[in-house]
């Protein structure tokens, strides 16, 4: 049975990739506001669940209004898995939507070891990470449940070496790894090399990936589109990148983090995740519109028969 598209519920995942996205933001001005231990019990704030705003001052409130905006992603998860569950035929869909759920508890109990251990054992890293994976999954959803997914698309032939779905998976492989690279460079694990040579490594991926898809499929307008994106996020990302590290650079002498630094960082690093998950996009699109290796042998070796 074909999967039928369901507006309500594309729209409402779509929703909760926004509010994914507003969780980046917060999350991020805790880290470069240096308030991740302004709050130093969890899961309460200051010994209560609802701190009234005269406790929350400077790096407390954004530490409170982080916790704020993922405790709306854990209610919105849940109610999009409920939505799944009631609405959507695809068994393993509303498996993902579960697993989005739990992911998101993950990162939130996760969250709460960064604050009740002190930010030790590079648990501040993993928490950055983990987030990029559940960002990925509540994207993932909005594309399985968009119209042009559940949409019958044309077929296309990859005759190109690597194939196209292994040459996809590298791509978003690098793109994540330089992820973990900027977390632990934020989070003062490792210096700026490190991350600086997988800035590197992204750019000839991202160069290698995008030719492959002019090359081998000029005809397709969604890989078209989704080229030039690839190029355009990972080119911000890039000059962004070079601002943060700029901003840091001319403000390490200040007494406290300067607005300059702050939204140069934070912007870079929600950039950063909208960048993976659009290779997460790009790697999706490859098993949509192109048939694999064994599916093309097997349409090939298919007898033809005549009336």
């Amino acid at each position: 049975m074909s999967p039928t598209y369901n507006p309500s519920v594309h729209r409402f995942s779509v929703f909760v990739v926004c509010w994914t996205v507003l969780l980046f933001v917060a999350g991020a001005l805790v880290t470069s506001k240096d308030a991740a231990l302004s709050v130093t019990d969890w899961p309460k704030s200051h010994g209560t669940w609802v701190p009234p705003l005269t406790m929350l001052q400077g790096g407390d409130l954004f530490e409170f209004s982080h916790r704020v905006v993922a405790g709306g992603l854990g209610l919105l998860a849940l109610a999009l898995a409920v939505l799944l569950r009631v609405k959507e035929k695809r068994p393993w869909l509303r498996w993902l939507g579960l697993t989005a759920v739990l992911g998101v508890a993950a990162q939130a109990i996760m969250g709460g070891q960064v604050v009740i251990r002190l930010l030790h054992y590079w648990l501040p890293v993993i928490h950055a990470c983990f987030a990029q994976i559940v960002f990925g999954a509540v994207l993932a959803i909005a594309v399985f449940t968009s119209k042009w997914w559940v949409s019958d698309q044309p077929q296309l032939q990859d005759r190109g070496t690597p194939s196209i779905h292994s040459l996809a998976i590298l791509n978003a492989g690098v793109i994540y790894l330089q992820v973990i690279l900027g977390a632990s460079f934020r989070h003062k694990e490792i210096p700026i090399g490190p991350h600086m040579a997988g800035a590197l490594l992204v750019l000839g991926m991202v160069i290698w990936t995008a030719v492959a898809l002019r090359k081998r499929f000029t005809q397709s307008r969604e890989f078209s589109k989704a080229r030039i994106l690839l190029h355009a996020i990972f080119g911000t990302q890039f000059l962004l990148g070079l601002g943060a590290f700029w901003s840091r650079l001319t403000t390490a002498d200040a007494p406290q983090p300067m607005p300059v630094m702050v939204t140069l960082t934070v912007i870079h690093t929600v950039v950063g995740a909208i960048l993976f998950v659009f290779s997460v996009v790009i790697v999706l699109m490859c098993y949509k519109l192109i048939p694999r290796g064994r599916e093309v042998a097997a349409t090939a070796s298919r007898p033809v028969t005549t009336g």
